[in-house]
């Protein structure tokens, strides 16, 4: 599957987006960096300028730049997942691919982020997908993936990411977009609905990675 020409990346000042922005980068695709506030989009794309040479950019406010590209990943907290789909779901064209790295950790409700919560839809993949309008493919994935490691240029990947969507191109789109990050290799998951299970990791990882102090990831052994 191609890379898609352009990727836009909504929450691209966040830890994740920061992350993504940069390998994405780095791996030579233009991206559209999106925030709640234009001058904070602004700053993240300089940042990142500095840092990649070469680097094709765009900013805005995320709804200006939800419809920039016809893959949007949405890299934002649970506790504003909601407040974003919204601001964004005009912009969304018909055939748009959503990854949706959203986690419903307890975090969002002053809990531990070793905990997450109950979504009514069953998953935060799966708010999302009633979020978007009609035609709009959403799929989640990179919930094992350190935000951290990601915005580190020195650390080399070796881990597996859970790829979850109800459409076969949409997802490997998803996954072409995964692997041009070096070292993540995309397993499809399953149909969204599998998401509830995916989002859950990031919490039992987290506790993992606070008892042994380090960014540990997921491998399936097998394939």
């Amino acid at each position: 599957m191609p890379l898609p020409p352009r990727v836009s990346i909504v929450g691209a000042s966040g830890a994740l987006g920061q992350g993504l922005a940069r390998r994405w980068a780095a791996a030579s695709i233009p991206l559209a960096l999106g925030s709640r506030e234009a001058d904070r989009a602004q700053a993240t794309a300089d940042e990142l300028s500095a840092a990649v040479a070469g680097a094709d950019l765009e900013s805005g406010e995320n709804a200006a730049v939800a419809g920039a590209a016809p893959v949007v990943a949405v890299a934002v907290p649970f506790a504003a997942q909601a407040q974003t789909y919204a601001s964004i779901a005009e912009a969304l064209a018909p055939g748009t691919v959503v990854l949706d790295a959203t986690v419903p950790l307890a975090t969002a409700v002053g809990g531990k982020p070793t905990r997450t919560l109950g979504v009514w839809q069953g998953s935060a993949a799966q708010q999302a997908a009633s979020l978007v309008p009609d035609g709009v493919s959403v799929v989640s994935a990179l919930h094992t993936v350190s935000a951290a490691l990601l915005a580190d240029p020195e650390h080399r990947f070796d881990e597996d990411v859970l790829v979850c969507g109800d459409d076969k191109e949409s997802k490997a789109t998803v996954a072409a977009l995964v692997e041009a990050i070096e070292g993540l290799r995309a397993v499809d998951a399953g149909p969204l609905d599998q998401s509830r299970i995916a989002e859950s990791l990031t919490a039992l990882m987290i506790g993992i990675n606070i008892r042994n102090k380090t960014h540990a990831g997921i491998r399936i052994t097998g394939l």
